[in-house]
């Protein structure tokens, strides 16, 4: 079954839901986050693990949740990249090597043009 053409008012829908996702998964984690290093304090306060190690652990758990953000930014990033240029190709917008090539093409012919004018 062939799939219908995705309007621009849904392409802004999904680029909304998109970044609606994208603000709450940085928030859930940024919450964690704090949760965690709030767990490790009342820990290291009880004495149950010694100040040192709770550090340490924070500094993992941070460092590990960038890593995820990073990763989830990219994989959001290359969906949106490839979105965007279905919708171009959709729109039939030439892509920039097309607008490229069509500039050197105008060039080698104006060249031409001028040699032959100088010619005549």
């Amino acid at each position: 079954m062939a799939r219908k053409k995705e309007t621009p008012i849904e392409a802004t829908r999904f680029f909304e839901t998109l970044r609606k996702v994208l603000l709450a998964s940085v928030g859930a984690m940024a919450l964690a986050t704090d949760e965690a290093e709030e767990l490790i304090s009342r820990l290291v306060e009880r004495g149950q693990i010694a100040q040192e190690e709770g550090r340490k652990l924070v500094q993992e758990m941070v460092a590990k949740s960038q890593e995820r953000v990073e990763t989830r930014r990219e994989k959001m990033e290359a969906s949106l990249d490839a979105r965007i240029e279905k919708a171009l190709e959709r729109l039939n917008v030439p892509t920039k090597a097309e607008i490229e090539g069509l500039s050197k093409s105008i060039d080698e012919l104006s060249k031409k043009i001028d040699k032959l004018a100088k010619k005549a």
